[in-house]
């Protein structure tokens, strides 16, 4: 990557993520971008970002579909309100066993391309301060039917869990 971009700085990390582990290396960062296949992972990237006030793009897939938003849960809207947060749009995590991990489910390579190459524009937009981020708004991705729906969500009276 350096040779493609001798400005860029690559930070590597051999260890799982982990609420511990996001506490002491975040505050360095400016974003996060999450592609984890497991709620516990993502529950913990979402507190964590939180936590260290940096803005969070999450993405997720399923077999043939995929979802993705922007969090920014420590800053307010237009209309004064708390953005919402990771779990305001998942309060809980499923029962354990109810979804497969892609692993387990089988995932369709170009499908993560695409939910991977709509997270990217996400952190461009972040990163630039252009464009209308996903904040408030999940999109959702139908591979089969090759449709795109947007769905908003707001903040709940109480989004810890």
């Amino acid at each position: 990557m350096t040779r493609l971009n001798p400005h860029v700085r690559i930070i590597r990390f051999e260890e799982r993520f982990s609420s511990q582990m996001a506490a002491t290396h975040l505050p360095r960062f400016d974003l996060l971008i999450d592609g984890s296949d497991n709620f516990e992972t993502r529950y913990a990237a979402a507190d964590a970002a939180e936590a260290a006030r940096i803005p969070l793009v999450t993405g997720a897939v399923g077999r043939f579909d995929g979802s993705l938003t922007v969090l920014k849960p420590y800053e307010t809207g237009a209309d004064g309100q708390l953005l919402p947060a990771y779990r305001d749009l998942f309060p809980k995590a499923p029962p354990a066993g109810l979804v497969p991990a892609c692993a387990e489910a089988g995932i369709v390579g170009a499908l993560t391309g695409v939910v991977g190459t709509l997270m990217a524009m996400e952190a461009i937009k972040l990163i630039t301060g252009i464009g209308e981020p996903l904040l408030g708004r999940l999109m959702l991705y139908d591979g089969l039917a090759a449709r795109f729906d947007v769905v908003n969500y707001k903040r709940r009276a109480s989004t810890k869990g």
